[in-house]
């Protein structure tokens, strides 16, 4: 199912990635300016659920590059799992990086200036890339370390669980969600990090040949 993103000079992934540079300078001509602004707008008056709020918060702490790595890491030592988990530490680290700079020095978007008036957080909520600084917004680096993870892990599972591969997907689906309920992130700027997350471990998985290597474990 996902197969075709691998090969990085297919169809598929040509659009993938002509998809990520339209979103991209849609967001950097601000043509997507409104729309973002009023659904931010929508989410600033939608919280105040104190369950809610809090499920939001754990949300987007365990998107952060921390927990992120450790799991990474943790593949990376279990022999069985070794080439997944450096694909994905490649990809966490390479994807937080290139999200960072494109965010701080490409698009240079502004996050949400909102006020949050949900219930109070244990914990202040914190920046996607503070190696970069943090302050830009396009596209968010928890969401495109969540669809990093789900597009590799997704592909593993794929012929043993033809349809339970979806269920990974929720994942960044929440992801996203709560970058935006908590006012960390517009709507576009998620969904740039979905297409940019795919794109950095469909490149890292191609390189390091992920599916030959599936393929082998599996005779």
């Amino acid at each position: 199912m996902q197969k075709f993103f691998f090969e990085i000079r297919s169809r598929g992934f040509f659009l993938l990635v002509i998809a990520f540079l339209i979103i991209t300078w849609l967001v950097y001509a601000e043509v997507t300016e409104q729309f973002d602004k009023s659904s931010m707008l929508y989410f600033q008056s939608a919280a105040g659920n104190t369950s809610l709020d809090h499920s939001m918060w754990i949300l987007t702490e365990i998107g952060g590059i921390i927990p992120i790595m450790i799991f990474c890491f943790v593949m990376f030592v279990w022999r069985k799992t070794r080439r997944m988990g450096l694909i994905l530490l490649l990809a966490v680290l390479v994807g937080t990086v290139a999200s960072g700079y494109l965010k701080d020095y490409v698009v240079e978007r502004p996050r949400p200036d909102l006020e949050y008036l949900g219930s109070e957080l244990p914990i202040e909520l914190e920046s996607d890339t503070t190696v970069l600084g943090g302050k830009g917004s396009f596209p968010s680096g928890h969401v495109a370390r969540a669809s990093a993870l789900a597009f590799v892990l997704g592909y593993a599972l794929s012929e043993r669980f033809p349809r339970g591969w979806v269920l990974l997907w929720i994942f960044p689906g929440c992801m996203a969600l709560s970058r935006i309920y908590l006012l960390q992130h517009y709507p576009m700027d998620v969904i740039g990090g979905i297409l940019f997350g795919i794109i950095i471990a469909g490149i890292l998985a191609s390189k390091l040949k992920l599916p030959q290597y599936l393929n082998k474990s599996e005779t």
